[in-house]
Parts: C-alpha cells; sequence; structure tokens
C-alpha cells in the first residue's frame, strides 16, 4: 500500500494507472475507520483493479465548531486497518493541502439539501461538494462508494455527479449494524458506556417501524417513532421524517408515489447519530 499526502503525487499515480486501463474504485473517508469503511473497500476490490481510499478530516462541512475538535482521529490505526485489507493508494492530505486558499463554491441541489440535515446542518452539504469534487478531480475513480446510512448525502452525491457531468458511477452499500442493531459510525466512539446502551433504541425503534407501518398512518408512525426514543433520558429525537427516496420530501400517506425512507437524527449526550429504514 502507498500512502500520498500531496495531491498532485496522487493525481500523476492516478493518471499512470488509468492509462494503462486500470479501474479505480474509490472510498472517501474522514477516518477513524470501522468495518461499514472496510466493507466499501472490500467493494471496491471486487468491483476493480485498484482500491483506493481518502483520509481527511473536512473542516467545511461541519457547522459546529466542537463537533469537527472532538472528531476522532486514529490515523496510524487507520492505515494499518487499510494495509491489511489490501487497500492500493491511501491518500493522505492536510487542510492545507487541500485548501490552499478558501473555497468560495456554492452549489445548488434543488430541494434535496432542504430538509433533514440540510436544515439542522445549514452549509454542510455545500462542504461535503466541495471536498467530494475534490477528491473526484485528484482520483479520477471509475466508482466511488458510499454507505446508505448517510442516505441523504448519497442521494445529494448523486445529483452532483450528473449536474457535473463526472464520470464516476455512484455505488450504494448496505449500512453496516453492530450485532445489537446499532449503525456503525465514527461518532460511536465518543459514547460513553451507558450512553451506547441507550443508542440501540434507535435501530430497535426504526425496525419496528418498518414492520408496523401496514398498520398505521405516517403521521402516526411518526409520532409514536419520536415519542419511543424521547422516552428514553439518556436521548433526544433532533427529527424524523419519512420521505420520497428521490425527492427526500416528506410524505403524507403510503399511498404517495415512489419508494419510501424513514430518516432520523438522535442526540445521544453530546454526540448525534444518524439512522434510516427503507419502507417496502
Amino acid at each position: 500500500m502507498e500512502v500520498f499526502y500531496q495531491r498532485r503525487e496522487m493525481n500523476q499515480q492516478m493518471l499512470i494507472l488509468k492509462k494503462k486501463g486500470n479501474s479505480i474504485g474509490f472510498v472517501p473517508t474522514m477516518g477513524a475507520l470501522h468495518a461499514g469503511h472496510i466493507s466499501l473497500l472490500q467493494y471496491a476490490k471486487k468491483q476493480n483493479n485498484i482500491a483506493v481510499a481518502s483520509i481527511f478530516v473536512n473542516p467545511t462541512q461541519f457547522n459546529n465548531k466542537e463537533d469537527l475538535i472532538n472528531y476522532p482521529r486514529t490515523l496510524d490505526a487507520d492505515l494499518e486497518l487499510l494495509r491489511k485489507e489490501g487497500c492500493n493508494f491511501v491518500l493522505v492530505p492536510n487542510e492545507k493541502e487541500m485548501y490552499p486558499e478558501p473555497d468560495l463554491r456554492v452549489f445548488s441541489f434543488g430541494n434535496l439539501d432542504k430538509v433533514m440535515e440540510g436544515k439542522y446542518r445549514p452549509g454542510h452539504f455545500n462542504g461535503v461538494a466541495q471536498i467530494v469534487t475534490k477528491l473526484f478531480d485528484i482520483v479520477m475513480p471509475d466508482r466511488a462508494y458510499f454507505g446508505m446510512k448517510d442516505f441523504q448525502q448519497l442521494a445529494i452525491i448523486k445529483k452532483l455527479v450528473t449536474d457535473y457531468q463526472y464520470p464516476v458511477e455512484i455505488v450504494a452499500c448496505p449500512t453496516v449494524r453492530e450485532p445489537d442493531g446499532l449503525a456503525l459510525s465514527s461518532r460511536n466512539k465518543r459514547l460513553s458506556d451507558d450512553e451506547r446502551k441507550h443508542a440501540t433504541l434507535i435501530s430497535k425503534t426504526l425496525f419496528w417501524a418498518q414492520q408496523a407501518a401496514s398498520s398505521m398512518t405516517i403521521s402516526e408512525l411518526k409520532k409514536a417513532v419520536i415519542k419511543t426514543i424521547n422516552n428514553d433520558p439518556f436521548l433526544i429525537v433532533e427529527y424524523f421524517e419519512i420521505v420520497n427516496e428521490q425527492t427526500l420530501q416528506p410524505v403524507k400517506t403510503w399511498h404517495d408515489r415512489g419508494g419510501k425512507v424513514g430518516c432520523i437524527a438522535v442526540h445521544v449526550g453530546k454526540v448525534r447519530l444518524i439512522d434510516n429504514i427503507i419502507f417496502y
């Protein structure tokens, strides 16, 4: 495995690989790697000749400075894990390398970023778009891999690729969970033992909602999910929305057109976790 710290050197290596006819699978990360990230890398290895990852805690997508400061950083362990899993190349730039000057670009996503994460984390998705486009320009992947836990981010990146005509296939990969159901997240490392135990109520409630959907209206189900989680003194729901899987706009009835996804954000102490469930 070869590690690059400068974007220019990484780009030159990718150009050489592309000219030789290699396909490149790319997994962008912010580090603090877990089994969810590794599952993305495994998909990249299966579907491409070359597997590439990046590790960069992107400051422009944090609208909360405390969250940026407290975001877990475990670079040495991350690199060792990627090495063991057979990653070919890793980009590990610092902030000056990625942002030698302020990035003033503003992206438009229609209504995709006006709801849920976009509503509660203003500017977040513009920061995501800034770093993703920079990384795509450097790595020039044939395919890029993103987890479905970040469902709204996935939809926005798909639109970004379409609108800006990036020749990249966006591959959506299933959410990876702990044995007790909690969705894997780098932020889980910040949970206390008690908070970790109580956080499992999030996924348990979503799984229950999936089963109960046929017997309740959307309004009833939303109220039940929020009440169940808020009844736990360790948890506070920021939002729970049932949305169209394409437009991300809230749906009013189960008869509305299109697939439906329940997306949730919950505060567990000072840690904010997101998750979702697909309704069939």
